[in-house]
């Protein structure tokens, strides 16, 4: 990892409860809120500020107008949902060059268990824990703010264990 655990920590306690808020509300609603997403990059403006050396800091914003324009064009593509496209965006400062891949491995594998655990639950006595939520009755859409979030939030916990 190139994270250092000391970044991975300071940022951990803010983007932790965005990243429950993001899953929870794409569940219940299929829609991943524009003040989680502008909640998410304030922590990054701020707390960046003091958990990252300052040219690190200035190139990681960089992060943010690269993946706002790819997330743009696969949201015109009808690849992803507008607020999977933001939320990306908005968390792309947080993640080094250096972990692309890892973070790529990571968000598989919560794709791979959000998706079997929603469709489970979906289609089972499971749904009754839960009743009314959007992500129930919207056919094949399936709420990608569980696994972007959860992804993140796991690449946080690892970098605050494991990082440099």
């Amino acid at each position: 990892m190139t994270i250092s655990s000391t970044a991975a920590l300071w940022f951990l306690p803010f983007v932790l409860p965005i990243c429950l808020w993001v899953a929870y509300t794409d569940l219940r609603w299929m829609k991943i809120l524009n003040i989680a997403v502008i909640a998410l990059l304030v922590v990054f403006l701020i707390v960046g500020l003091v958990a990252l050396p300052f040219d690190v800091y200035a190139w990681r914003l960089a992060h943010i107008a690269v993946m706002l324009a790819l997330g743009v064009l696969m949201n015109a593509a009808g690849l992803v949902g507008a607020g999977d496209a933001k939320f990306v965006a908005a968390a792309a400062p947080f993640i080094p060059l250096g972990d692309v891949r890892l973070v790529l491995v990571i968000l598989a594998i919560c794709l791979l268990a959000g998706f079997i655990a929603h469709r489970l639950a979906k289609h089972t006595a499971l749904r009754r824990l839960a009743p009314g939520w959007e992500s129930w009755d919207r056919g094949k859409k399936f709420p990608m703010g569980l696994c972007l979030g959860g992804a993140l939030a796991f690449y946080l916990c690892l970098g605050a264990l494991y990082g440099v």
